[in-house]
C-alpha cells in the first residue's frame, strides 16, 4: 500500500483514497474526512500508478453498505486446534518509556475465532473499565488498545474474559475462559523488563491468557495478607539471629567495633513481591531500617552498613531524611565503593548525651 491508493476497510463499511501513511496507520480521505486505520485492515482495490492522471476516486458508501463484506479464507494450522492466547503491551519508544504510549496486542495462536473482552482497575478502585470487547479472527496478532503512562495508575489489575468458537465447520468446543492479571505497572518504566517473545519483532511485556485450551493461571494475592506474611517471616527471622547472637556471645566475647550489614533490597526481604505496592515495599524497607537502628543505638562506635542499591535513588533519600531528622548525631558516609559499589551507606552510632552523662564522675571530671 502507497499513497494515492483507494482502498476499502476490511472490518468496516466505507474506503477511500490513502492521503498520508504513518507507521502502521493508514489515513484515508473517506468523503471528506481523513480516518485514521491500521493499514493491515485495508484491502486496496487500485492503486495510485492507475489513477495518476484521474481524478481522486471515492468509495460508493451506499452500495457498499448493501455490499457483504469481504472475507478472506481462514488458513488453519497444523495444530492450532490447540487454543493458546498471549497479551503483550508493546512500547511505541522503547527509548522514552516515560512518555511513550504502549499498543496492547492480542495474539490467537489458534484456529479459532475468540470472541474477548478485557478491562482494568486500580488497586484502590472497586469498579471496571472495559477497554476492549470484540471478535480476534484466527491466527492472527490483534491490536486491542492503546495504553498511556498516565492511565498505568489504574491498571493494577486485568480481568480478561474470552469464549473460542470456527465458523462455517464442525470444531471442538472450548470453555470460556476467565483470567485476572495482577500487573506490575513498574515494569512498563523499566527496559529490561521488556523481553523478546516469539510472537512479536520487539521486545514486549507479556501475558499468557490460555495454555493448551486452559485458562493460564494467574495467582492474585490480596495485599493485606501478604504484608502479614512478610512481617511474620521478618519475625521469624529475627528470633533466629537474636539465638544466634546468644549462641555467640556464650562462646566468644562480640567485638567491639564490628559491622553489621543489612540489606534493605525488596528481593532479600520478601520471597515475592506481588500484591505490594512500590509505597508499601518502601515502607517495610524503612521499617527494617529503623528496626536495625533502634537496636544497636546503646552500642556506640558500632557501624552499619545499610545496602539500598544505587536505583533511582528513593530508599536511599528516604534513608537519609531518617538519619537527618529521627537519628540525628550519628556518623554517616558512603560505604566503601569497593565493597559495595555506590549502592550503601554506613552509620557509626555515637554515644548520646544521656550515655555520655553516665560515665561521667560525680565531681564533674572524665574517668
Amino acid at each position: 500500500m502507497k499513497i494515492g491508493d483507494t482502498v476499502r476497510y476490511l472490518n468496516a463499511v466505507g474506503g477511500g483514497r490513502v492521503t498520508r501513511i504513518d507507521g502502521d496507520m493508514a489515513y484515508v480521505d473517506d468523503d471528506g474526512f481523513e480516518t485514521p486505520v491500521l493499514v493491515r485492515e485495508c484491502v486496496v482495490i487500485s492503486h495510485a500508478s492507475a489513477l495518476a492522471d484521474a481524478p481522486v476516486a471515492k468509495v460508493d458508501i451506499a452500495k457498499d453498505r448493501a455490499a457483504a463484506p469481504t472475507k478472506l479464507p481462514v488458513v488453519e494450522t497444523k495444530d492450532g486446534d490447540v487454543l493458546n492466547l498471549v497479551l503483550g503491551f508493546e512500547p511505541e519508544n522503547i527509548k522514552a518509556l516515560s512518555q511513550t504510549t504502549f499498543g496492547a496486542y492480542l495474539v490467537n495462536d489458534s484456529n479459532y475465532y475468540i470472541y474477548l473482552a478485557v478491562m482494568s482497575r486500580g488497586n484502590d478502585e472497586e469498579r471496571w473499565t472495559l477497554r476492549y470487547d470484540g471478535l480476534v479472527e484466527p491466527n492472527i496478532q490483534e491490536f486491542l488498545f492503546e495504553l498511556t503512562a498516565a492511565e498505568l495508575a489504574h491498571f493494577d489489575r486485568l480481568e480478561v474474559h474470552y469464549m473460542a468458537f470456527k465458523r462455517d465447520r464442525v470444531f471442538e468446543a472450548k470453555m470460556p475462559g476467565r483470567v485476572e492479571l495482577k500487573v506490575d505497572t513498574v515494569k512498563f518504566a523499566r527496559l529490561h523488563c521488556f523481553r523478546p517473545n516469539p510472537y512479536f519483532d520487539t521486545p514486549v511485556i507479556a501475558y499468557d491468557i490460555a495454555v493448551a485450551d486452559r485458562p493460564a493461571s494467574q495467582p492474585v494475592y490480596d495485599a493485606a495478607s501478604l504484608a502479614e506474611g512478610m512481617a511474620r517471616k521478618e519475625r521469624d527471622v529475627r528470633r533466629q539471629a537474636n539465638s544466634e547472637r546468644k549462641a555467640s556471645n556464650l562462646n566468644s566475647p562480640r567485638p567491639k567495633n564490628d559491622v553489621i550489614e543489612v540489606d534493605l533490597h525488596a528481593s532479600a526481604m520478601f520471597d515475592s513481591t506481588e500484591g505490594l505496592s512500590s509505597a508499601d515495599i518502601l515502607n517495610f524497607q524503612i521499617d527494617r531500617f529503623t528496626d536495625v537502628m533502634k537496636a544497636n543505638l546503646h552500642r556506640p562506635g558500632t557501624r552499619i552498613i545499610f545496602i539500598h542499591g544505587k536505583g533511582d535513588g528513593v530508599l536511599r533519600q528516604a534513608v537519609m531524611k531518617e538519619l537527618t531528622h529521627r537519628f540525628k548525631g550519628h556518623d554517616v558516609q558512603d560505604a566503601s565503593f569497593r565493597e559495595y559499589g555506590f549502592g550503601a551507606t554506613q552509620v557509626t552510632i555515637r554515644a548520646s548525651a544521656s550515655q555520655l552523662q553516665e560515665h561521667r564522675p560525680k565531681n564533674g571530671k572524665r574517668k
